[in-house]
């Protein structure tokens, strides 16, 4: 009788078949090995899985093919599935075949060794970083914000609407903004947000979301900002600010617990301090931008009334909580032309930041959208804006205009927040900052 076939798995899905003859196919990651036996650690893109080889078990071949094994070499790997808690992954595998797909040559070996490297090395081979555990730990957190930030806003009836990349005119000026040129057109601009569109999709769907890259050509260097991030918007037609806030934090408090539920084992991995994002429940604290002032002040800070909070200022006022704080109501001198003015005082836009706590800075901004017509075409104005460009934007307070807004949350910071880690540039696979864009 024919042997039956061997199934090839994947190591994420080890669990399914403990105590079985399997094969995987995939990656050397590592390999420790004395006289009588070999512990080659395998990964496939799911999971880390450590072989055990001994030499009085297997073939002499098979031993010595084992042993000399080079880093990042790919193979093919046959044998029996095991649990042991202590292994990668939790399950070994009793090697009995293995086949050398690819062999890395010893004379040009991998490049990261398990030595500390700087940081310009290895962002230089990023492309090859990306193969490491902490790597793939963050990056399989950020798939999971990903995924739970979809989930969230699908489950809620919101739709989502695309919304374009290439714009004809920057919302704020151009300062920030990448140029590129466009046909016979002139100029065209990166997206910095899809919010404007957004607000057409909200009116025509109702609630809606956009999610997708955007760019800030903002000369920063902090361990906050790249030039090229992703970044998720909710509008919300027939809403204020209040509406906003709640949902702002019913979202964070989804994405954190999600995140706790299912990547535990990559936290663990980073060393994150779990009991930290397990505080992040509702309710949020909130306060004014008046009173915010107030506590920066008392706390040492040189901001004065009317000035924006700086990355030391955010440090600043979320020292004090266990959780993310919501300040509303900033003035409206130093917010975006279309935020609506608070009815009682209009010099405050109807604005709130949510900043994260543990230095992590502003984790969403957002606010309600001025819907009086002839408020807006003077915030045009006075905002030096081309309002023939804007025309569109306007319709949208001509025809059917509703109190209406929404915000928006960069994916990057948030993965820094709950993985624990000083840069958002180990948060995407290939980050973009003003002295990179290579690999």
């Amino acid at each position: 009788m024919a042997d039956e076939p061997t199934p090839r798995i994947r190591i994420g899905a080890a669990a399914d078949y403990d105590g079985q003859t399997v094969s995987i196919q995939g990656w050397l990651h590592n390999l420790r090995k004395s006289g009588k036996i070999a512990f080659p650690i395998f990964r496939d893109g799911t999971g880390f899985m450590q072989g055990v080889v001994v030499k009085a078990q297997v073939e002499p071949e098979l031993f010595e093919r084992v042993k000399h094994l080079t880093h990042e070499s790919a193979v093919r790997v046959r044998g029996t599935l095991r649990a042991e808690p202590r292994a990668p992954g939790g399950f070994e595998l009793d090697v009995t075949r293995l086949e050398v797909l690819h062999a890395v040559p010893l004379e040009e070996p991998f490049p990261i060794t398990p030595k500390e490297h700087g940081v310009e090395f290895l962002l230089d081979r990023r492309h090859l970083w990306l193969r490491s555990r902490r790597q793939h730990a963050i990056l399989r957190i950020r798939h999971e914000v990903v995924s739970a930030v979809r989930d969230f806003f699908d489950s809620r009836g919101f739709t989502l609407v695309d919304t374009p990349i290439l714009t004809p005119a920057a919302c704020e000026g151009t300062t920030t903004l990448f140029e590129v040129p466009y046909f016979d057109e002139g100029s065209a601009y990166l997206t910095q947000s899809g919010q404007l569109y957004n607000e057409a999709n909200a009116a025509a769907f109702g609630d809606v979301y956009c999610f997708g890259p955007t760019f800030r050509a903002e000369k920063s260097k902090t361990r906050r900002h790249l030039t090229e991030f992703w970044m998720v918007e909710p509008e919300l037609a027939c809403a204020e600010l209040d509406d906003l806030m709640n949902l702002a934090e019913e979202f964070i408090e989804a994405i954190v617990a999600r995140v706790l539920d299912r990547r535990g084992e990559e936290l663990k991995r980073l060393e994150r301090d779990t009991t930290k994002l397990e505080s992040v429940q509702r309710p949020f604290p909130r306060m004014s931008y008046d009173d915010a002032v107030k506590i920066l002040q008392s706390k040492g800070s040189e901001i004065e009334w009317g000035g924006d909070f700086g990355g030391a200022d955010e440090t600043l006022l979320s020292e004090d909580f266990d959780r993310p704080v919501m300040v509303h109501r900033f003035p409206t001198a130093i917010k975006a032309f279309y935020m609506q003015p608070d009815a009682e005082r209009p010099e405050l836009a109807l604005g709130v930041d949510v900043i994260a706590p543990e230095g992590y800075g502003e984790l969403i901004g957002g606010g309600q959208r001025a819907h009086d017509l002839e408020l807006l075409e003077r915030r045009v104005v006075e905002h030096d804006l081309p309002k023939q460009a804007f025309e569109w934007y306007l319709d949208l307070r001509r025809y059917g205009s509703v109190p209406h807004g929404g915000f928006g949350m960069g994916i990057e910071r948030c993965v820094a927040w709950l993985c624990g880690i000083e840069h958002v540039r180990e948060t995407i696979a290939f980050p973009r900052m003003i002295h990179r864009v290579t690999p």
